[in-house]
């Protein structure tokens, strides 16, 4: 594990600025920005009508300390549930971690009316829609940054941060202002950026978890590294 602090600016920027004009952090159901994106969405919507096929809003309450942040919807999972990580196996050990570390109530059983409840954690992606063969383009990501910027701005409590994911890495980076090379990605690594905590994981895929890259073991080490920062730091979590 490695703990770096950024610059002196990205300090001073802890998040997006108070009082700024952001758009709103859900994009409408038919949002136009990403062409791409929305024709995939559309031939989705032909081919499965009940489906969610829209971009995914964030999951958990806009009060909560904790923020996760994902990559983008799956095919069969978020984009067909209207929830994160809901329906895929990402979300089968994302779920049960937050579970474990008291980050969630309930039980988890792959569908958005499950009852399952988020607790002083948030959930959301990079980008909102699902990318055609889960591979968002860079001017996708960088197009959907301003809703994931907005999510951030209406989370006044917001003291930590898991990226899953370079993509996720890439991009808070990018939105709290932080140069990459001030805060390298990798697995268990920490940056401080202000009052924000931010916390590198790998993503938690089915291909990473089959390859060996995460296992179990690995992930529940990031969650009780951000348990205990949250409980020393504020007694929130």
């Amino acid at each position: 594990m490695s703990t770096n602090s950024t610059t002196d600016s990205a300090k001073r920027r802890s998040g997006p600025r108070a009082g700024s004009a952001f758009p709103r952090s859900q994009p409408d159901h038919d949002c136009p920005l990403c062409p791409r994106l929305a024709a995939f969405r559309d031939a989705n919507r032909a081919r499965e009508p009940k489906w969610f096929n829209g971009p995914v809003p964030s999951f958990g309450g806009s009060d909560a300390s904790l923020l996760i942040v994902g990559l983008a919807p799956g095919l069969q999972g978020a984009n067909r549930t209207g929830r994160p990580f809901t329906g895929d196996y990402a979300g089968d050990l994302l779920y049960a971690t937050l579970l474990e570390f008291g980050f969630a109530t309930g039980v988890y059983d792959e569908r958005p009316d499950d009852g399952l409840t988020l607790v002083n954690c948030r959930i959301t992606n990079a980008v909102r829609c699902v990318p055609p063969q889960n591979k968002p383009l860079p001017a996708e990501i960088n197009t959907c940054r301003s809703f994931f910027t907005a999510t951030m701005a209406e989370m006044p409590r917001l003291r930590a941060i898991v990226m899953l994911g370079r993509v996720a890495h890439d991009t808070t980076l990018k939105t709290l202002g932080i140069r990459a090379v001030h805060a390298p990605f990798g697995h268990g690594a920490e940056h401080q950026a202000g009052n924000l905590r931010l916390f590198d994981s790998y993503h938690c895929s089915r291909y990473n978890t089959n390859t060996g890259v995460l296992t179990p073991k690995m992930f529940r080490a990031v969650f009780t590294r951000v348990r205990d920062y949250l409980a020393d730091g504020s007694g929130l979590a």
